[in-house]
């Protein structure tokens, strides 16, 4: 176990399965207390702290639906209570922002009330757990987007989504010019489909689909979320301090 992060405290939204649980596990085997996001699921966010915990690291669960107006003011709440409970200062270092959905549509069979969804989760949220975690974020710190590769390239069949993670790639250049003077950085990592349950509706399963999704990338497999977490993991640490305001390619040379 590594201690570059030793002494940090990370914030992992939607972090109780797939990609933001390896996220925290990244994190975590590099030395960083985290604080585990989840929606509904609590026994799935108490799994993945405990297996936090295993590692040596201070872990705890903290619960908000962060599609709601409520859920960013909701979850720095929870997330001041935790860092008492853990006996931390009520500081963070890291925050990931990582929750999202994707509801696969085009245009000509998107539902309002999916786009919204959409636009809550992916778009709206991260712009103000960010803006309410400001005061607790300290100098030096990191904020880290989730983006997608689909904002990068043509995928009329995730419409909705394509364009949410267009807009955080132009929220993260913008914050991190805004946060430059406290050598904060800002960046986004952009995946391409993952074997996660976001993408269990087609993807998990289908050994077609994988294979034409892999096809479709330089290296021809699909990347896994240790893949992208080994990224957020060095986006994170000291070494990339001169890195910011960037949205890192991480699909495997996806449709070059």
């Amino acid at each position: 176990m590594s201690t570059v992060l030793a002494g940090k405290v990370a914030l992992v939204t939607g972090a109780s399965r797939g990609l933001g649980a390896a996220i925290a596990a990244a994190l975590a085997e590099d030395g960083a207390d985290v604080l585990v996001h989840f929606a509904s699921d609590h026994d799935a966010a108490r799994a993945v702290v405990l297996d936090l915990r295993s590692r040596g690291v201070k872990a705890a669960p903290v619960r908000a639906d962060l599609t709601e107006p409520t859920g960013p003011q909701l979850l720095w709440e929870e997330v001041d209570h935790a860092l008492a409970m853990l006996d931390l200062e009520s500081t963070i270092d890291i925050i990931v922002n990582n929750a999202g959905v994707n509801v696969r549509a085009s245009i000509d069979d998107v539902e309002p009330a999916d786009f919204d969804r959409q636009v809550a989760l992916n778009q709206r949220a991260p712009v103000f757990v960010t803006q309410m975690g400001l005061s607790r974020l300290r100098d030096g710190g990191r904020i880290i987007n989730i983006s997608s590769g689909s904002a990068r390239y043509a995928r009329p069949g995730v419409l909705a989504y394509a364009m949410t993670k267009g807009a955080l790639n132009v929220f993260t250049r913008a914050l991190a010019a805004h946060l430059g003077d406290r050598r904060i950085t800002v960046n986004a990592v952009a995946p391409s489909a993952l074997d996660t349950d976001m993408n269990a509706s087609w993807l998990r399963g289908s050994a077609d689909a994988r294979s034409r999704f892999a096809e479709t990338s330089a290296s021809g497999a699909l990347s896994t979320p240790a893949d992208i977490a080994a990224v957020v993991r060095f986006l994170a640490s000291p070494a990339s301090q001169s890195i910011t305001g960037q949205t890192i390619d991480v699909t495997g040379g996806n449709s070059l």
